[in-house]
């Protein structure tokens, strides 16, 4: 069945629910996890940075890894969800596609969704509501969905 899906997200959990109507509830079908995100970086890499000498040998500086480790587990967070609209977009489940996620997710869900995915995305809303309800969060959209 087609019909209007709905992605709550933030760096940790994302919601997907979908709506039968242009003025129906919203329906919960998926929760997705990546407890990692919640992790403090030191908790995420597993050693301290190496060390490198100095060229007279007098000292050293420790080397930097390339990528933060929170952004990039944001990073691996926004794929698996991308991956997962990308697939109900594919199988027919998805006529049109709503977004809510705070500006650090949402930009990054962008970069990973492929452009047949995005063109579905007719609302974007940049707020942290992953907590709510979804009688509350379907009091943040627009009173009638698009189908």
């Amino acid at each position: 069945m087609i019909s209007t899906m709905i992605v709550v997200a933030d760096t940790a959990t994302a919601r997907i629910f979908t709506a039968d109507s242009a003025d129906s509830p919203l329906h919960e079908i998926e929760t997705m996890v990546h407890p990692e995100a919640r992790l403090h970086d030191r908790e995420i890499t597993s050693d301290l940075p190496g060390k490198g000498q100095g060229g007279n040998k007098s000292g050293g500086h420790a080397y930097q890894g390339e990528t933060d480790p929170k952004k990039h587990e944001v990073k691996i967070f926004a794929k698996q969800v991308a991956i997962y609209l990308d697939g109900a977009r594919k199988a027919n489940k998805m006529a049109s596609l709503l977004v809510v996620a705070p500006p650090e997710f949402l930009g990054e869900l962008r970069t990973h969704l492929s452009r047949d995915t995005g063109k579905r995305i007719v609302f974007e809303l940049n707020k942290r509501f992953t907590h709510c309800s979804p009688a509350e969060i379907r009091n943040q959209l627009p009173k009638y969905l698009t189908h």
